[in-house]
């Protein structure tokens, strides 16, 4: 007799409790396996074991994108991890094969890793969930996975789609405020500074970079012969697949530019701008308005894809600052900045309830057991009662309170 499973979440909210990323906020999954009968409303089901675990599939397809590639070019590669630990939920009753049972609550809290952990993967904290491209180019999938044994050779896996999105990249956070500023000197005549007041975005938030041309004092006669042709600025998107792999192979998308025309002579004093831009956006809503309904397992982002590190792939982005020169070398500057999914009004409210979450948190004791389960057996007195159903007359029948 097979057995019908699901999964349900604590009341009003999601099974993802305190947010990945932010170890203040212990995050974790919480929820009940529910077991019932699945043929014969009130038939007894045999289970001997029943286990979970949050599983992390990642899948990559560098050539995906590219229909002549896409027969010649490398094949998917898949990994499936474990993330955390396994749960061991039920065991039947020692010498038995299996315990005949009528319905089974089996309560779980299965915590996700929150330390870097250095090179055990299974303490790192993992990746967002994430698919890229219309063919599925590169891809991080969760799901919760119950196993349940019934009998010694039967076994049964039932596998639920968990969105988990990080938090860690937030453009409020107060180390993405501080200012970066680089230098990079052309023929040792003109020195171009950039500076970048925050290095972390989201979709449509504003991104403002100054610059500044220096001449070389010591080469004042051939500076003043170099003429500022204009300026350009691009953000680019930088795909590693396979980063710790034998032959990492990278893919570079220009995102944006912007062009700044300047065309006068460098000053004695330098000249000085600055360019602003827009991270770009994509809707999450149709051509009528409504919000798009997020496919199993992958929240609805506003941007096609943001700064994360994985097992098979790595994504970064850069901002390319270029001077174009006449009488001296054109001038680059490439500074990493971190995408995320969130726009800073967005990051400013999660911000809050971050803070109440790691009040939440500090409650909490990980060491202490989930709540205890309910199982029913077959042979426990009034077990009909649990699914409606009492004995009249040798016929089951609805059972009215």
């Amino acid at each position: 007799m097979a057995a019908l499973v699901r999964v349900s979440g604590p009341p009003n909210s999601s099974f993802l409790v305190g947010y990945p990323g932010i170890s203040a906020t212990l995050p974790r999954i919480e929820g009940t396996v529910e077991i019932r009968p699945s043929q014969g409303y009130s038939a007894p089901v045999p289970i001997s074991l029943v286990r979970i675990s949050l599983q992390r599939r990642e899948t990559i397809h560098p050539a995906a994108e590219n229909v002549a590639k896409r027969h010649l070019g490398t094949p998917r590669r898949e990994t499936v991890d474990l993330v955390g630990k396994e749960m061991l939920l039920f065991r039947c009753t020692t010498g038995r094969e299996a315990d005949n049972v009528v319905a089974m609550d089996l309560p779980f809290i299965l915590y996700i890793p929150f330390g870097r952990g250095g090179e055990e993967a299974n303490r790192r904290i993992p990746p967002a969930s994430l698919s890229v491209g219309s063919s599925r180019m590169l891809e991080t999938y969760y799901e919760l996975v119950v196993t349940v044994q019934q009998g010694p050779t039967n076994q049964h896996k039932y596998a639920f789609p968990v969105p988990v999105q990080r938090y860690d990249t937030l453009s409020t956070f107060g180390m993405y405020n501080r200012a970066e500023y680089k230098t990079a000197v052309s023929d040792n005549i003109v020195t171009l500074g950039m500076s970048l007041p925050k290095w972390s975005y989201g979709p449509n938030d504003p991104i403002t970079v100054f610059l500044k041309l220096a001449p070389n004092p010591d080469w004042m006669s051939k500076a003043k012969k170099v003429t500022i042709d204009k300026f350009t600025v691009t953000i680019e998107e930088e795909i590693t697949f396979n980063p710790e792999g034998d032959e990492p192979t990278k893919k570079v998308n220009r995102l944006e530019k912007r062009v700044q025309p300047v065309k006068a002579k460098l000053a004695e004093a330098g000249y000085t701008t600055n360019l602003s831009m827009v991270f770009p956006s994509r809707s999450i809503r149709d051509a009528d308005g409504v919000i798009r309904r997020e496919k199993p397992g992958f929240p609805l982002y506003e941007v096609t894809s943001f700064t994360t590190t994985s097992t098979l792939y790595k994504i970064e982005f850069f901002l390319c600052v270029k001077a174009h020169l006449s009488s001296a070398r054109d001038i680059s500057i490439r500074q990493a900045i971190v995408i995320c999914p969130m726009d800073h009004e967005e990051c400013k409210d999660v911000l809050h309830a971050i803070e109440q979450a790691a009040k939440d948190a500090s409650q909490v004791d990980p060491t202490q057991p989930p709540p205890r389960p309910t199982v029913v057996r077959a042979t426990d007195k009034d077990a009909l009662h649990t699914l409606g159903l009492c004995m009249v007359g040798g016929q089951k029948k609805p059972l009215i309170e």
